[in-house]
């Protein structure tokens, strides 16, 4: 079966580009209905106890962890922002275009939050409204689910040996192989060699 050809990296970087703005767009979009629909820290049942609403302000990361640090959760959704928009320019293939593109989307709609929500830059609380309590105690929204998917995809991508120009770690391998035996195949003869015609000794 042949290998897919690599995107162009103008391809890579629309897709990238696209899906970062569309899972931007979902999380505020669902932010700004939990805003403007939802009552304050009150469950609302959508699935009885397996799926709730509940709408809160988050100032901390999961679990509500370093709440008196906000800016350093600012300065690391920026990092990570950075991280991917500079290796987006690298990327060739299709799988982590889509899964760089989702993240980023991810990153950017809690980045936002901090940037842009009360009480200010950069301490802006993020909004949550996702519950489910059956499995975890913490409330998240829509960019953190691209988040954690989004690093889960990476690390399985890395395993599988997927790299960013879209060759597979086993091609390389396979490659060097082949030329380490090419090298050994044409390496001289420096053992030296008997004579075809030895010299009689007494003649």
């Amino acid at each position: 079966m042949a290998r897919r050809q690599p995107l162009p990296g103008s391809a890579a970087g629309t897709i990238i580009a696209i899906l970062a703005v569309v899972v931007l767009a979902a999380d505020q979009f669902v932010k700004y209905l939990t805003i403007t629909r939802l009552p304050e820290q009150k469950a609302v049942p959508v699935l009885g106890e397996f799926l709730q609403l509940y709408s809160i302000r988050n100032s901390g990361a999961a679990f509500s962890i370093g709440a008196g640090y906000t800016w350093i959760f600012t300065i690391a959704l920026a990092v990570v922002a950075c991280v991917i928009v500079w290796k987006a320019f690298s990327v060739r293939s299709r799988l982590w275009s889509v899964v760089l593109g989702a993240l980023l989307g991810g990153v950017l709609g809690n980045l936002s939050d901090r940037v842009f929500r009360e009480p200010g830059f950069p301490v802006g609380h993020v909004v949550d409204m996702i519950s489910m309590p059956w499995m975890l105690p913490a409330i998240f929204n829509v960019a953190d689910i691209f988040i954690v998917t989004g690093m889960i995809s990476i690390a399985l991508l890395i395993i599988a040996g997927l790299r960013l120009d879209g060759s597979r770690e086993r091609d390389h391998a396979a490659s060097d192989d082949a030329a380490d035996a090419d090298d050994s195949e044409v390496a001289p003869d420096v053992t030296g060699s008997e004579s075809p015609h030895p010299t009689e000794a007494g003649s």
